[in-house]
């Protein structure tokens, strides 16, 4: 199995927890890795290359896709690295009869939807809606595998992952926390589901604080067994509670629907 983007921190963390749940690893990133683990495969090489991606996919049972500008920057970085690269996957997996590519978006790919007044957002219920043009490049992400899972047949599975932390460092962080056990855990589900077809789910752990339904996720045998709770004391302390009102806490996107992420605006 493929993991792209292996030198990054969820990268990292997957290749310490996919191995013992039974998963042989060939790990991509554009640097070499500095620390081989047993049985590892590893290959140099950009995403943005389709040559070089059909060439490390081949033979692989499946994909996990987390290279690319893992936040926001200009137009002509993060399209490069996050739409081209997606694309270059997408049609190396195919060409190379991959079946199956789990693809890391984000939520935000809707960061302007508003946190519902009760209850729990579910993924048809944000449509795209993104905060920054990083969040524009996971849009396309989740596009680009619709099209492959519909056109071509690939089992495609995107992630709309939250805050991926060693533990969460924010008030916001108490909904919206990945933990890195459950990282491993719902990239596990994600590959080994039968049959998923095209899905996005969302990609949280089973925080007290969660702003987001996972049902979906779940229904791909995801099972987490992380909450952020246990952190609140702390951070409520030094943040105080969170205001509803604030657009760090009322949207999706959190802090990256503010101003101070316009790209442009200095420009």
């Amino acid at each position: 199995m493929l993991v792209t983007g292996a030198a990054g921190r969820i990268g990292t963390v997957l290749r310490g927890g996919l191995p013992e749940r039974g998963w042989a690893l060939r790990s991509l990133d554009v640097v070499p890795l500095p620390d081989a683990r047993p049985g590892e495969e590893q290959v140099v090489a950009d995403v943005t290359d389709l040559a070089a991606m059909v060439e490390a996919v081949s033979g692989a049972a499946a994909v996990v896709h987390l290279a690319g500008v893992s936040g926001e920057s200009t137009w002509a970085a993060v399209s490069h690295a996050n739409i081209e690269g997606t694309y270059c996957v997408l049609e190396a997996a195919r060409r190379a009869g991959v079946p199956r590519v789990v693809l890391a978006s984000s939520n935000h790919a809707t960061g302007f939807t508003p946190r519902p007044d009760a209850g729990l957002l579910r993924e048809a219920d944000a449509l795209p809606r993104p905060d920054t043009y990083y969040g524009v490049s996971k849009v396309a992400m989740e596009a680009l595998g619709s099209l492959y899972a519909d056109r071509y047949g690939l089992d495609v599975v995107c992630l709309r992952i939250g805050s991926a932390s060693p533990e969460p460092t924010t008030t916001r962080q108490l909904s919206t926390w990945l933990s890195p056990r459950d990282q491993v855990s719902l990239v596990d589900a994600a590959l080994r589901a039968p049959s998923p077809g095209f899905a996005v789910v969302w990609g949280v752990s089973a925080n007290t604080r969660a702003w987001w339904d996972l049902t979906a996720a779940r229904a791909l045998g995801y099972e987490p067994v992380d909450d952020a709770e246990p952190y609140a004391e702390a951070l409520v302390e030094v943040h105080g509670e969170p205001d509803p009102v604030d657009p760090v806490h009322a949207r999706v996107g959190g802090e990256f629907t503010l101003p101070s992420f316009d790209a442009e605006v200095d420009a």
